[in-house]
């Protein structure tokens, strides 16, 4: 079904664009609909992921850019750890 991945604030717009693919890669084979803003802090180097999916399913995560979360490989390996098991 559908991913929608959604940045705001995040910067560079080819790592922005790399972060998104990596994220549709890892939800394209589940059948139900997804949807992951991240927003980024105009105060410090903080982003907010927010994951919302199917029956309610709602999960947020702060990544810190300063602990390399800010990484598509970070985020490769978070976002799993984050998701419920397959629907």
């Amino acid at each position: 079904m559908a991913v929608v991945v959604e940045m705001h604030n995040t910067g560079d717009p080819r790592a922005r664009a790399e972060i998104a693919a990596v994220i549709e890669h890892l939800l394209s084979d589940r059948l139900v609909e997804w949807r992951v803003p991240i927003i980024g802090s105009r105060e410090n180097d903080n982003w907010e992921l927010r994951i919302a999916g199917p029956n309610g399913f709602e999960r947020s995560y702060t990544l810190i850019g300063g602990a390399g979360q800010h990484q598509p490989d970070a985020i490769r390996h978070l976002l799993p750890k984050l998701l419920p098991p397959r629907i």
